[in-house]
């Protein structure tokens, strides 16, 4: 055994990661293991896309980190490389209205930004389906976190535009994938009668992943983002643990796995260890929590961060503080709370008041210096 007190520290210029970017949301993993069948539906519901008709709409399904934006992430990848077929995902909790939706759409047809104002919807979306027509392209559209488009009122609008685009400008192809991880929201029975009548989709439902698939999954990134040896199989076992009690959340484990190398690293070590991990959970635990407050607006925030900072309270109250913050109404206060309360960042339970009739009584869902951290 070496008597040197550095050997196994890192020096300044090294690190434990070989490639950090297959930690990031955005990284598209070469290999896609335990959805196949899943791949097998959208390929299926794509495939008449192909040949330059209408692809089939579908509905995709299932718990936050379960592989259903990745899935179409790479279908849109391969249609892009080997057709012609035109694709466009659009997040939904960026886009949250009909207008900024097909404003994206816009941008992927034209390849790019329509005048940021002047323009009406009808001209807008006009254009689109002209193009489309004169290319004789095909248009698949992902609509990622459509539950975003139900909080704001927007789905219906939205859903009818695209899926009557051939009525309103004859010969214009359009397909549509709603992504949902909302499992309280059925999409079908949430739509206005109208959308319902043609909107006949192909469900594709993504379950949970188990804690072996969790470990597969994890393994290509720390052989692709660590360096040899850096991460051992009972670390990553201990993170697939960590990552199934999340609801067997996939980002949870990426992004602990991440914060875990950063941790080691600070350390100055070669090399991720258990304690890394524990360490590094109490931030990874919060992943979906940081993802919703990014999507929300800054008096949406204001709202969040009022019922941090009081603890709750009855709807009444807290909405003095809250308008003394942000000056808005009741009517759009209220709206935020159902918002809030559908993303599961509070709870809003209607409770009876002595003399008062019934209050909503609002509780945060997290921990609140959580939540004021991350605000």
């Amino acid at each position: 055994m070496s008597d040197d007190p550095e050997e196994g520290m890192l020096s300044w210029d090294e690190s434990v990661f070989r490639d950090e970017h297959v930690f990031e949301i955005d990284y598209v993993p070469e290999t896609f293991r335990h959805r196949d069948s899943q791949m097998e539906s959208l390929k299926y519901a794509l495939r008449p896309a192909v040949r330059g008709s209408r692809p089939l709409n579908v509905i995709a399904r299932g718990p936050p980190g379960t592989g259903k934006t990745t899935a179409v992430q790479k279908l849109f990848s391969e249609l892009r490389a080997q057709t012609d077929v035109n694709v466009a995902r659009v997040n939904c909790q960026v886009d949250s209205t009909r207008y900024s939706v097909f404003s994206r759409l816009f941008e992927h047809v034209f390849e790019y930004e329509p005048p940021a104002s002047g323009i009406s919807f009808k001209k807008l979306f006009g254009q689109i389906t002209d193009k489309l027509v004169e290319e004789d392209e095909v248009l698949a559209v992902a609509l990622d976190d459509i539950n975003y488009l139900f909080y704001e009122n927007e789905a219906s609008e939205t859903l009818y535009s695209l899926l009557r685009a051939h009525e309103a400008h004859s010969g214009a192809k359009v397909g549509v994938i709603v992504i949902s991880s909302d499992l309280d929201l059925d999409v079908i029975e949430a739509l206005d009668s109208r959308v319902q009548s043609v909107f006949r989709p192909e469900e594709v439902y993504f379950n949970k992943y188990g804690e072996r698939e969790i470990v597969d999954i994890l393994q290509e990134r720390v052989e692709r983002g660590f360096h040899e040896d850096a991460i051992g199989p009972a670390v990553l076992d201990r993170v697939a643990e960590l990552t199934a009690e999340q609801g067997g959340d996939l980002r949870v484990g990426i992004d602990l796995l991440r914060r875990a190398g950063m941790h080691a690293e600070m350390r100055a070590s070669r090399t991720v260890e258990r304690e890394d991990v524990e360490e590094a959970y109490d931030k990874s635990k919060y992943v979906h929590l940081s993802r919703h407050l990014r999507g929300l607006s800054d008096s949406e925030q204001a709202l969040v961060e009022v019922l941090a900072e009081a603890d709750g309270g009855r709807a009444g109250d807290v909405f003095e503080a809250f308008h003394d913050r942000s000056d808005l109404g009741y009517t759009r206060y209220s709206e935020i709370i159902n918002k809030l309360d559908q993303l599961d960042i509070i709870d809003a339970e209607y409770t009876s008041v002595d003399g008062r009739g019934r209050s909503r009584e609002l509780t945060l869902n997290y921990d609140a210096g959580a939540v004021l951290e991350r605000l």
